[in-house]
């Protein structure tokens, strides 16, 4: 049984983590600023210590790192972390003194991808400050594995998807509407061809991911996972499936994106710019071969899941 502390666990991934954790037999620890509860119930969170810290806080005073080190941790999976500056706190803290460290980052560090499906070792070009910070942590994170400072592990999970929250939709946004529309069998107008992709992952897929990198930890560590579905969709794929599964023949059309945003909020032409823009597509052979990672959930079937619960 290890000690873990898990930064931030009530959120989407940790919802499915934390029971994993548990069931495992872990003493478990989740470090939170109190507010989120997990997505789903679970019985596994009666054995979780809480405890209530703002992190932002904390390190503001230059106390975090040190406040997660003095919890004696065996292992430490930090959620939340999203500065180069607030990732070398905890990892300067915890140098030395914990058996593994494993940091949720994001498949936008890989940018506009040259080759699909992409993998973990291919250059990288990121944009935009999430994917550029977040990038820099996990250059960091594993320079540190590779000098012996840090036994660090980087998890990349796609867009997430689960029980509870609004998914990424065929338009390439997070406005409900367009799944209602949908289910109403009115007609969805796509940027440009609908052909960029999406490149979804279940929640309960990243947490098995993080698992697959504490129980290989010799393979793990040091290394970067992708935590995706085995495919990517196109816009144009997704937005059939979806009209089929709610029983109706697919009414889409088609509009170069400056033309298209005009049609909708300028929130969701952001956020779809964001996504088109990088077109996510990638490879999960990495994590097979050397963590046993094994998506049980397609990209729809993850989506299908959410929506029922939201348009519920």
């Amino acid at each position: 049984m290890a000690r873990v502390v898990i930064i931030g666990g009530a959120g989407h991934v940790g919802t499915f983590l934390v029971p994993r954790l548990v069931a495992a037999g872990h003493q478990v620890t989740n470090i939170s600023r109190g507010a989120s509860r997990p997505y789903l119930p679970h019985a596994a969170w009666g054995q979780v210590t809480q405890i209530v810290m703002d992190r932002a806080a904390e390190e503001a005073a230059g106390r975090f790192g040190a406040a997660v080190a003095d919890l004696a941790p065996d292992i430490v999976i930090d959620m939340i972390c999203f500065t180069p500056e607030s990732n070398a706190m905890l990892a300067g803290a915890l140098q030395g003194r914990v058996q593994h460290f494993v940091s949720i980052g994001t498949i936008w560090v890989h940018g506009p991808s040259a080759s699909t499906p992409s993998r973990e070792e291919d250059a990288r070009a990121p944009f935009g400050d999430y994917g550029v910070m977040k990038s820099a942590i996990e250059d960091d994170l594993l320079a540190r594995a590779r000098r012996g400072d840090l036994p660090a592990t980087v998890i990349r999970p796609g867009h997430i998807v689960g029980p509870g929250w609004a998914p990424l939709n065929p338009a390439g946004h997070f406005n409900s509407q367009v799944f209602r529309d949908i289910r109403d069998g009115k007609p969805l107008v796509l940027p440009n061809f609908g052909l960029e992709t999406l490149h979804h992952v279940h929640a309960d897929d990243v947490a098995q991911a993080v698992m697959g990198a504490l129980t290989h930890w010799g393979a793990s560590v040091g290394e970067a996972f992708n935590a995706v579905s085995e495919q990517a969709v196109s816009l144009r794929g997704y937005a059939e499936a979806m009209f089929r599964h709610f029983g109706h023949a697919p009414q889409i059309s088609y509009a170069p994106y400056d033309d298209w945003a005009k049609g909708v909020a300028p929130e969701d032409a952001v956020a779809t710019w964001e996504h088109i823009m990088r077109s996510p597509c990638h490879s999960i052979d990495k994590g097979r071969r050397l963590i046993g990672y094994s998506p049980r959930y397609t990209s729809l079937q993850a989506v299908e899941e959410s929506v029922a619960v939201l348009l519920a």
